[in-house]
Formats: C-alpha cells, sequence, structure tokens
C-alpha cells in the first residue's frame, strides 16, 4: 500500500478521499490555491502545498504544478477526486510518465471514454445498446440534417468533448437543425476547445440512470448497483437514490451485467460509472461514461457496505479487488441531495458568504443520516469554485422511510449566512410525483 497519498482536489471531496487514507495508514498530503490556504478542511491534511492563485486554471487545473507537487512531497499515488483534473487523460499519462499513480483508469481508457463519439463506437463494438443517432462525429449541418432524417425527429445536438449541458441543442424540424447547429458548434469550442458534435435521436421523458462499477488490474469487474438521477436541472443532478423506483430485479441485473460488459471491454480499472438513458418504453441506452468517483457515491456506499474509496487505493496499489458479483448485496434505499451555496428562488444565482450556522440533526430517525461536507459555522464560501457545501444522505429499510428521514433532517437543520437549495430540496421530496417514483428528466418534480 501506498505511505503517502496526494489528494489533488479541494473541498468534500478532499476531506473525503483524506479519510479513507488514513484508515488505510496512508498520509494524506493537500493541495490549496491562495485562497483556500488556511481553509480549516485542509487540517486533515498531514501536509499541504499551495499551487498558486485563486483562480482554477493557475493552481488545480495546473497539471505540472500538481505533479510537482506529488513529486516534492514523496507522494507515491495522487487520487483527483471529481471534477477539475479527474477526466483528463492527459493528466494521467503525465503521472504515470513521472513514476506516480494515478487512482483511476488507464490513460488510455480514459481517452476512449473521454469523447462521447469513441465512447459509442466502443459500445456497439461490446455490444451495449446506445442511442439512435449519427455513428461516429457530424461533419456538417448537411451530414446533420441527413442523419436526423434517418433517426426522425426530435433529435439532439451533442458536444462530443463535453457535458452538463454546454454545446447541446433540442431541435424538432429540420428548420430548427439548421438554426442550432452552428450556434452549438461555437458554445462547444469556447467551452471545450473542440467544436466537434454529434446527434442522437431525442428520447422525451426518459430516466437516468447510472451504474456504479468497479475493476481491478487482474480482469475482475464488478457493479454495484444502480442510482437514479433524473431529478435534474439543466442536466446537472439535484437527487440521487439507489434502487431506482422504476426498475423491476430482472432488469436490475441485466442493466448492472451491461455496465460490466461495458467497463471489461475496455480494460477498465478503479471507479467508474456508466451511465443510461431508460426510454419511455423500458428501452435502456447507453449515454456515457464518467472515468471517476462520482459526487454520489455515498448512496452506492450506504446500500452496500462498501467503501468505495478505499477499494479504489487498493485497487491502484495493485491489490486485487477480492469480490465477485455475488458479494455484493443491497440493502435497504438510500436518497441523497446535494446542497448547493447557490438561491433557488433567483434563478440558482451562487452565493457565496459567511456561514453563520450550519447544523445537520443526525438522530431525528427513523433511519440514518449521513452528512458529507468541509463546511462548519464560521467558514466562507469561496466565490471561485464550485459552490457544494453538503451532501445530506438518508439510509432506511425502505423508500417511504429514506424520504422520511431526509425531509426531518433538513426541516430541522440551521444553515445560515448563504442561501442554499434546502428550499428546493424539500419541495422535491414532500411532491406527489417524487414520492409516487413517477418522474424523469423533463421537470423538477414539485418545483413550480
Amino acid at each position: 500500500m501506498f505511505r503517502r497519498l496526494l489528494i489533488a482536489n479541494r473541498g468534500e471531496v478532499a476531506v473525503r478521499v483524506a479519510r479513507a487514507a488514513k484508515e488505510l495508514s496512508i498520509s494524506p498530503i493537500g493541495v490549496a490555491s491562495e485562497s483556500d490556504l488556511g481553509a480549516r478542511w485542509l487540517e486533515v491534511m498531514d501536509e499541504v502545498v499551495c499551487l498558486g492563485p485563486s483562480a482554477a486554471r493557475e493552481s488545480y487545473l495546473a497539471m505540472e504544478r500538481v505533479v510537482q507537487a506529488a513529486l516534492q512531497t514523496r507522494c507515491g499515488a495522487l487520487h483527483p477526486g471529481w471534477g477539475f483534473l479527474s477526466e483528463n487523460p492527459r493528466f494521467a499519462a503525465l503521472c504515470e510518465q513521472h513514476g506516480v499513480t494515478f487512482v483511476g483508469p488507464p490513460s488510455a481508457a480514459m481517452e476512449v471514454m473521454g469523447r462521447k463519439a469513441p465512447a459509442k463506437a466502443a459500445m456497439r463494438a461490446a455490444g451495449v445498446p446506445v442511442i439512435p443517432g449519427s455513428v461516429g462525429l457530424l461533419t456538417d449541418v448537411e451530414h446533420a440534417v441527413a442523419c436526423a432524417r434517418e433517426s426522425g425527429y426530435p433529435v439532439i445536438l451533442k458536444a462530443d468533448a463535453g457535458g452538463g449541458g454546454r454545446g447541446m441543442r433540442k431541435c424538432f424540424d429540420e428548420a430548427q437543425l439548421r438554426d442550432a447547429y452552428a450556434q452549438a458548434s461555437a458554445e462547444a469550442e469556447s467551452a471545450f476547445g473542440s467544436g466537434a458534435l454529434y446527434l442522437e435521436k431525442y428520447l422525451e421523458g426518459g430516466r437516468h440512470i447510472e451504474v456504479q462499477v468497479m475493476a481491478d488490474r487482474f480482469g475482475a469487474c464488478v457493479h454495484v448497483g444502480e442510482r437514479e438521477c433524473s431529478v435534474q436541472r439543466n442536466h446537472q443532478k439535484l437527487v440521487e437514490e439507489s434502487p431506482s423506483p422504476v426498475l423491476g430485479a430482472g432488469e436490475r441485473a441485466r442493466l448492472g451485467a451491461i455496465a460490466v460488459r461495458a467497463a471489461q471491454s475496455i480494460g477498465y480499472v478503479g471507479a467508474g460509472t456508466v451511465e443510461f438513458l431508460r426510454a419511455d418504453d423500458g428501452a435502456l441506452y447507453f449515454m456515457e461514461m464518467n472515468t471517476r468517483l462520482q459526487v454520489e457515491h455515498g448512496v452506492s456506499e450506504l446500500t452496500s457496505g462498501l467503501d468505495l474509496v478505499k477499494l479504489q487505493l487498493k485497487v491502484a496499489a495493485h491489490h486485487r479487488l477480492g469480490l465477485a458479483q455475488a458479494d455484493v448485496t443491497s440493502t435497504g434505499h438510500a436518497i441523497e441531495i446535494r446542497v448547493n451555496a447557490e438561491d433557488p428562488a433567483q434563478q440558482f444565482r451562487p452565493a457565496p458568504g459567511t456561514l453563520q450556522a450550519f447544523d445537520f440533526p443526525r438522530d431525528l430517525g427513523p433511519g440514518t443520516i449521513r452528512v458529507d461536507t468541509h463546511m462548519r459555522a464560521g467558514d466562507s464560501v469561496s466565490p471561485y469554485y464550485d459552490s457544494l457545501i453538503a451532501k445530506v444522505l438518508a439510509h432506511a429499510p425502505t423508500r417511504d422511510t429514506a424520504i422520511e428521514t431526509l425531509l426531518r433532517c433538513l426541516r430541522a437543520c440551521r444553515v445560515e449566512g448563504v442561501a442554499t437549495t434546502i428550499p428546493l430540496h424539500l419541495k422535491v421530496l414532500d411532491s406527489a410525483e417524487f414520492r409516487s417514483g413517477n418522474y424523469d428528466t423533463r421537470a423538477i418534480p414539485g418545483w413550480r
């Protein structure tokens, strides 16, 4: 096992990885920008290296500085967390070149799955169902029009290199497609440095369901159940739960087996998430693979009893996974909400500031509460980075009990000093649509 681990991230994910490292007797080494120096979450680190100015491109995204920090602190491995450099194959390769173990998949696997068109091609070759659309990238608007005629409207343009809704346009006829093509390409170029697009049939009213996988370097791979992620705003997840209320036992087993096949087909190693769209008719289609640990990994940890970060570190250190699929069981129901320092009443405008109160009660029952956070009362929410300040998770024997547990916690919590998304989550969890399990990606249940 590694003796020292550089955690190339900040905030909640850095604290989460540091906790797992210490439980494995690994010394966690942190990094920070100038504006993060002195933050109390850095207290969990045994040592901290300043990467540079507040701007992420000059600190957390500066690949050479991050690798240099690992080398100068004698770290044998580097954990990228999520966001920032976690899915950058060039960064993974840079770590490999300097003898620093990258806690994640091989750079070659990241390269394949990091672009949507090669990823879909790889999945087609592995026999994984993909959404109908263009085979490969679009060459121009006429190519897009031809593909749309074959697939049938509505269709959606997507950025090959991107995510999060940027470079994405829904088109319901040819005129809309022709108008949207240049705009989508320009937005993708601005956001991701590549204007390449591909086209898919737009499946309205689908469910976003992802499967957690874990693989070692010796060919073993298991799935750790699925997570329902259909409550979204602008393609950003707000609520995650497991198991999905829409899947039956047979469908669940089939989806897990498909996800494992997808990961094994590209020689995947470590934690990853295979994301699917479930159409109204029950058909399941591959969308993409996130080649990293997910923000919502705690949902799978609560239902499985596994520590996914510890498994990541063990696999990276060339240990065998030590798990067969039959060893992975699911117990109860887990739900997570993301608490962001944003004002839902003001179009989710970021709300940096100082937390005057920050308390989530964990003992109100009937299930259990887990709070993943790096914040305490008196801490400041930075305007420079992601607005996530906490993830609140409930686990209980049934879905209804998990919902009630989470509602009790959120109704009694005290978060003062900044606006948050808690009012939104209260409406979602208490809505008839969410409670019924009959919701999809088109609208936020209970919100306006």
